[in-house]
């Protein structure tokens, strides 16, 4: 607009140098060249007045952004294309012990330990190259950092990237983790020491079932089948008096029915099949013993009959399809069970199934009902996991896995 005023000044000129026949329309001409121009110039000082604000808008932005930067409590860092500092915040300061003036133009190797510098300068190039604007560094989301004074401390940090007139900025956000990374150590130490003292726990009740079940067997049971046979013996040679008689022959009636709770108690404690024929075995006797006392049918299929583990593996697999059957037993109300045992990849899956009335996995628990804890807490103490899949009216699947240590023996 402004030049079109002056091009019609000069017209107007070049026309009166000319001579003109009328001055009229170089008057008219010229007044309208002025008016477009006198228009122009209020149009750039306009301009020039909104440009000065944005600027200044623009650099009141700057200075509260720098203000949070700097008020910021993680570090801060941007480096650019050559990963070199170009921002280096209070808070950066203080973590890593260097002064922002040596920090700029440093390159971020001086933040890391050496034997990642050329990860990290891989991981920053590979970044730059996804296009992604920001996530977080290393695939744990714990990285190492490197105070100028030489020690090393976890960092949690996040990157993102920009580009301003083709040049491409990184800026990094770390946070100082010592604490929680040494509050985690602590909790994860304390949980395996409370692993450790919950599996010898089992270990030695275990052993003092063992104990106890060969004594009742043994000893208990001897000694109960000889004094029937000396009852016996009596009623041979004691006169054939009805009343003699008749206390003899409940007498060993009684002896015959403590004999069977005798080994009925043994069994319970620790079913000997399993320290003498194995686990494979003990569960086969399991499954029968559930049929005959419930009814209910039960398969037991094991990938490989031979199979063989000790303890505290074999007393774990056992006790968990114990413990599955008991609550089959006791809540499902079906009528059938499936066993399924194998090994594979280094681990021992079980399956037990039932078609009964299934419940919700994730309801409350039930006072006093305790099965599937102790199932899940034998599983937990060899480092496995156990999980229930169950519907109401849709039966019930559990599902163990047991990592198999390196040293254990199978056949």
């Amino acid at each position: 607009m402004q030049l079109a005023g002056l091009l019609l000044i000069a017209a107007v000129l070049i026309a009166g140098l000319l001579r003109w026949p009328s001055p009229l329309p170089l008057a008219l001409a010229a007044l309208l060249g002025l008016a477009l121009a006198a228009l122009d110039l209020w149009w750039l000082h306009r301009q020039t007045v909104a440009d000065r604000a944005a600027h200044a808008a623009l650099r009141d932005v700057e200075a509260r952004i720098g203000g949070i930067v700097e008020s910021a409590m993680d570090a801060i860092i941007t480096i650019d294309q050559s990963q070199r500092v170009v921002l280096f915040n209070a808070a950066a300061e203080a973590m890593f012990g260097c002064p922002r003036d040596s920090a700029i133009g440093a390159p971020l190797d001086w933040f890391l330990p050496d034997r990642y510098r050329a990860v990290h300068r891989e991981h920053i190039r590979q970044f730059g190259a996804t296009g992604v604007s920001s996530r977080r560094m290393g695939a744990a989301r714990i990285i190492t950092g490197l105070r100028r004074n030489g020690e090393e401390f976890p960092i949690d940090a996040s990157i993102s990237q920009v580009e301003e007139h083709g040049a491409r900025f990184y800026t990094v956000i770390l946070r100082d983790v010592t604490e929680r990374v040494r509050t985690e150590e602590a909790l994860r130490h304390s949980k395996e020491e409370v692993q450790a003292m919950a599996a010898a726990a089992h270990t030695m009740r275990e052993q003092e079932q063992s104990r106890i079940a060969r004594e009742l067997h043994d000893e208990l049971g001897q000694a109960l089948t000889a004094l029937k046979m000396d009852v016996g013996w009596l009623r041979e040679r004691l006169p054939a008096e009805a009343a003699v008689q008749g206390k003899l022959a409940g007498m060993e009636a009684l002896l015959d029915d403590t004999v069977k709770a005798t080994r009925r108690l043994a069994t319970e404690l620790r079913p000997l099949i399993l320290d003498d024929l194995g686990v494979v075995a003990g569960i086969e006797w399991l499954a029968d013993n559930f049929s005959e006392r419930t009814g209910i049918p039960c398969v037991f299929r094991v990938g490989n009959p031979a199979l063989a583990w000790r303890d505290p593996m074999a007393t774990a697999i056992f006790r968990i399809v114990q413990e599955a059957l008991t609550n089959v037993a006791r809540h499902a109300e079906a009528s059938r069970a499936e066993i399924d045992l194998d090994q594979a990849a280094g681990e021992v899956r079980i399956r037990v199934l039932d078609d009964g009335r299934g419940f919700v996995p994730d309801a409350a628990r039930r006072p006093g009902s305790l099965g599937l804890l102790g199932l899940r807490e034998r599983a937990f103490l060899l480092g496995g996991e156990a999980t229930i899949d169950s519907r109401p009216g849709g039966g019930t699947r559990v599902e163990v896995r047991l990592p198999l240590p390196p040293e254990q023996e199978t056949t």
